[in-house]
C-alpha cells in the first residue's frame, strides 16, 4: 500500500531532472513528491510528512543550504544534498548545514538510490535519545547549558544550536567526563553520517562553547577514542 512506502520530497529547479528522479524513485519503491524551489518545499512540508528530502543546493531564491539550516532547527528530517560542485569546502558546508549526505552532479541514479536507502536504514536503526536528561545546569565558563530546557545560555541570551549540535551537547553533558566514540555519538545523536560528520559537528559546537576552539577547554578530543565534555565544577 502506498501509505507504507517511504515518502521522499525531491526539490530541484531543473524540471527535467525533477521529473526523472520522481519516476526513477517511484519505480524503486518510494512515494515521491516534488517541489520546484525552497518556497514550494516549505509549503509541502507544512502539510505533509516526509521520510527524506533530496535537495538541490543551487536554486533561485532561498538556497538549499539555507533551507537545510532552517529545517535542522525545526525537525529531524534526513536531508541528502545535490550539487553541481564537488569541492571539499562545498561538501563541508553541506555537512555543517546539517545535511546527512552529499552527492555531486552528474550522478548515477543507482548511487542516489543506495545513499537514500543507507540514510533510511540508519534513521530506522537509531535508538531513541535519553528521555530524561539531568536537570543540573552544566557550567562552561560564561555559558550555562540547561538540560531540562535543552538551552545554551550566556546570561539572558540563548545561544542558538542546530539540531545536531544540541543533540551532541545533550549526550555529552549527560555524562561529563565520559569519552564517547564517534560511532556511539552517531548512533545516539541526530548526527547521521560517519566519523567525519561527527567531527564537523563537534567543530561547530566548539565555536559556540569555547573561547578558543583551537585550544578547547571543555570539549576535548581523546586521541584514538573520541570526545569528552569536561565542564566546570
Amino acid at each position: 500500500m502506498t501509505e507504507d512506502l517511504p515518502h521522499i520530497l525531491v526539490v530541484d529547479d531543473d524540471t527535467r531532472l525533477r521529473e526523472l528522479l520522481r519516476k526513477y524513485l517511484a519505480s524503486n519503491g518510494f512515494l515521491v513528491s516534488t517541489a520546484r524551489d525552497a518556497a514550494d518545499a516549505r509549503a509541502q512540508l507544512g502539510g505533509l510528512a516526509f521520510d527524506l528530502l533530496v535537495l538541490d543546493i543551487m536554486m533561485p531564491g532561498e538556497s538549499g543550504l539555507s533551507l537545510t539550516e532552517s529545517l535542522r532547527r525545526e525537525r529531524d528530517l534526513p536531508i541528502l544534498l545535490l550539487t553541481a560542485r564537488d569541492e571539499p569546502d562545498d561538501r563541508i558546508a553541506g555537512l555543517e548545514a546539517g545535511a546527512d549526505d552529499y552527492l555531486a552532479k552528474p550522478f548515477n541514479p543507482r548511487e542516489l538510490l543506495l545513499r537514500i536507502n543507507s540514510i533510511l536504514r540508519r534513521q530506522a536503526a537509531r535508538p531513541p535519545e535519553p528521555a530524561a536528561p539531568p536537570a543540573v545546569p552544566v557550567r562552561l565558563g560564561p555559558l550555562t547549558y540547561l538540560p531540562d530546557r535543552d538551552e545554551l545560555r550566556q546570561g539572558d541570551e540563548v545561544i542558538r544550536l542546530t539540531t545536531a549540535e544540541a543533540s551532541l551537547l545533550r549526550i555529552l553533558a549527560a555524562s561529563p567526563g565520559v569519552t564517547f566514540t564517534r560511532e556511539e555519538l552517531t548512533e545516539r545523536s541526530k548526527v547521521a553520517g560517519n566519523a567525519r560528520t561527527v567531527d564537523v559537528q563537534v567543530t561547530r559546537l566548539r565555536r559556540k562553547i569555547e573561547a578558543d576552539p583551537r585550544e578547547p577547554r571543555y570539549l576535548h578530543t581523546v586521541r584514538g577514542e573520541g570526545y569528552v565534555l569536561r565542564p566546570d565544577p
